[in-house]
């Protein structure tokens, strides 16, 4: 019981911090003019028009929202805390790789965001939790 209540807490506090990050991107880095980010078609149509500032922030979101949800995953985990920090990597993965096949991006964010953003920060999350001792 304790595994599946550390999974859901990793997921939803993870999803949290990501949806946190993005919004407030959208307030650090404005899309271009005259642009509407509220639907997938508008989405779309900016794409091309999106500079690297842009990106920095939705791929700060992926991090650190993976690394959150690794992390709690990891502390509330009984046992195999690994094991658990790499679902919740692996289901933000999966999450990051439908996005970039729905919503396009340059090569070069996708190669970083996939590369980078999901695997090495569940891992990483699972590395600062099992420093410490005790238990939630």
């Amino acid at each position: 019981m304790k595994s599946i209540i550390a999974i859901l807490t990793g997921i939803i506090c993870g999803s949290i911090v990501n949806m946190g990050f993005v919004m407030l991107g959208g307030t650090l880095f404005p899309p271009p003019a005259g642009i509407d980010t509220s639907s997938m078609e508008g989405l779309l149509e900016a794409m091309p028009l999106m500079e690297p500032k842009h990106f920095l922030m939705p791929f700060i979101a992926h991090a650190a929202g993976t690394f959150v949800g690794a992390w709690l995953a990891a502390r509330i985990a009984p046992t195999k805390k690994l094991a658990h920090a790499m679902v919740i990597g692996g289901l933000f993965l999966i999450g990051g790789i439908y996005m970039v096949y729905v919503l396009p991006s340059p090569l070069w964010f996708t190669l970083a965001d996939i590369g980078l953003a999901y695997i090495p920060m569940a891992y990483l999350g699972y590395k600062i939790a099992s420093r410490h001792q005790t238990k939630l």
